[in-house]
């Protein structure tokens, strides 16, 4: 089992528009045989730690999971737990985007920075 944390991600407004209005997360699973779990949990950051996004599913071997959840907080944090057999070979990416769409370079964390 592996606990990624995004760590806190400040996200104020800029001209009353915050830069990140949503986050991708994408979970891939490289084994050819095994499942892998993954539990997904999104948190708001203000004067307390608030969970408003909840997610459990199970990954096929070879498969590629895309989870999108709404970020146009001050703040926010994920954490994302993967299990099964096929842990060590599962590989989780963070990417905000903003209100078109496009991707925030600010908020993209790949498994390598996910600690």
């Amino acid at each position: 089992m592996a606990v990624l944390l995004s760590g806190p991600i400040q996200n104020n407004a800029v001209s009353g528009v915050r830069p990140t209005q949503q986050v991708t997360i994408k979970i891939t699973n490289r084994d050819s045989v095994n499942f892998a779990t993954v539990l997904i949990q999104g948190y708001i950051l203000t004067g307390t730690r608030t969970l408003y996004a909840l997610g459990s599913f199970g990954v096929a071997p070879n498969q590629v999971v895309t989870q999108n959840y709404s970020a146009n907080f001050d703040a926010f944090e994920f954490i994302i737990t993967t299990g099964g057999t096929a842990a060590t070979q599962t590989e989780v990416s963070m990417w905000g985007k903003n209100a078109a769409g496009q991707l925030v370079a600010a908020h993209r964390l790949v498994s390598s920075e996910l600690g």
